[in-house]
């Protein structure tokens, strides 16, 4: 069992970039599989990206390849994404979830820790 707590939302221009971190209470951290996902008002929750519990893969979202990052410290127990050229259409509350073994999944059913979000506004 794991408790996640997200830090790093805020509001940021255009271009601009932003690291949105997630901090995991557990002994176990380091055998979740974790990702980050994202909801837009009125839009349903969607899969932003993932990494494998040894950090080794890592998927992502269409919209965001080449601009966001996904990254693991296990020994930290954190898990972050760095996000880069932000575009108003990120705007969004993050959210960060984790699940127990397996692979990474697109789908917030495939998830059983989820941390309270954090939200992060991208201005024009």
């Amino acid at each position: 069992q794991v408790q996640l707590v997200e830090s790093g939302g805020g509001l940021v221009q255009a271009g601009g970039s932003l690291r949105l971190s997630c901090a995991a209470s557990g002994r176990t951290f380091s055998t979740y599989t974790m990702a980050w996902f994202r909801q837009a008002p009125g839009k349903e929750r969607a899969f932003v990206a993932g990494i494998s519990w040894r950090g080794r893969s890592t998927y992502y979202a269409d919209s965001v390849k080449g601009r966001f990052t996904i990254f693991r410290d296990n020994a930290k127990n954190t898990v972050a994404l760095q996000m880069n050229s932000l575009k108003p259409e990120d705007t969004a509350v993050y959210y960060c979830a984790g699940r127990l073994g397996g692979g990474v999944g697109t789908l917030t059913n495939e998830y059983n820790y989820w941390g309270q979000g954090t939200q992060v506004t991208v201005s024009s």
